[in-house]
């Protein structure tokens, strides 16, 4: 399905055929990696605009970043080899320009690397992935718009009135366009997290970011299920990314309550708010 046509019946006749890639002074580019350079781009510059706002030098989280995403690329990658598991040589898993990425993996690595990092430079490291939770809405929001010009991360067939019709040969299949139900999830994420920290200030490190996985585990878990694409644990037919959606969603939401509860149980104690 790589060079088919894309419409979407809701739109009319309208449909497209987006070029995987374009020529520039002799070199190739994917519109894949362009589209994805733009949104890390994109979620640095936001980041760095309200990094002071969360106690977060610019240099610290520029030097977070020299050190994440790399590690976030290899997590992203290693999660799709483990998972996919159809290789014959190391070289082809290392293949990454032939496609392959998983975003659950990327955002492990990342989140792994950012507390190390911070552990080593003695920084806030709740405060800095509360800040990182806004540019990984905005990156994931923007990066899916990726796959719509691969033509992949789509769904089954269906007849929804949104569905995206893919022609080839003449032959035309209409799918649940889950790569845009993502992208728009994210957005939404990002808008509603965005108005939240400009209207109210932060109970405790750390909040945003399990708001942020909370959120983006709900929409993973249901736009999962629609994939056409996913990947499986072994033979289980368990979809991998479904799980660890539902899973991170859970207990996002369970260390939140908690939290909350003992904030305001502290609060409430005879004294917790009289001057020291």
């Amino acid at each position: 399905m790589s060079q088919a046509s894309i419409s979407f019946p809701v739109l009319g006749a309208w449909s497209i055929d987006p070029p995987n890639s374009f020529v520039l002074f002799g070199h190739t580019f994917y519109w894949y990696g362009v589209i994805i350079a733009f949104g890390f781009l994109l979620a640095v510059a936001y980041c760095m605009r309200r990094s002071g706002e969360f106690g977060i030098k610019q240099d610290d989280l520029l030097d977070n970043l020299l050190c994440a995403v790399p590690m976030a690329i290899i997590g992203a990658r290693a999660y799709y080899v483990i998972f996919y598991g159809h290789y014959d040589s190391f070289w082809d898993m290392c293949k990454i320009w032939e496609g392959g990425l998983a975003i659950y993996g990327g955002v492990i690595a990342a989140v792994v690397t950012v507390l190390v990092v911070c552990r080593v430079k003695k920084m806030n490291a709740l405060a800095l992935l509360d800040l990182t939770a806004f540019g990984f809405l905005i990156g994931q929001s923007v990066g899916r718009w990726g796959n719509f010009m691969n033509r992949e991360a789509y769904g089954r067939e269906t007849d929804v009135f949104c569905r995206m019709g893919l022609t080839l040969d003449g032959a035309t299949v209409y799918v649940h366009p889950t790569f845009l139900y993502e992208s728009l999830w994210n957005l939404l994420g990002f808008a509603g997290l965005h108005i939240l920290s400009k209207k109210t200030a932060r109970k405790f490190d750390g909040e945003y970011f399990l708001l942020y996985l909370a959120w983006y585990g709900l929409g993973r878990f249901w736009i999962e299920g629609l994939r056409a694409d996913s990947l499986y644990i072994g033979d289980s037919g368990v979809r991998v990314s479904q799980l660890v959606a539902g899973c991170t969603c859970v207990a996002s939401l369970v260390i939140l309550a908690v939290t909350l509860r003992r904030k305001r149980a502290h609060k409430d104690l005879p004294g917790a708010n009289e001057e020291k």
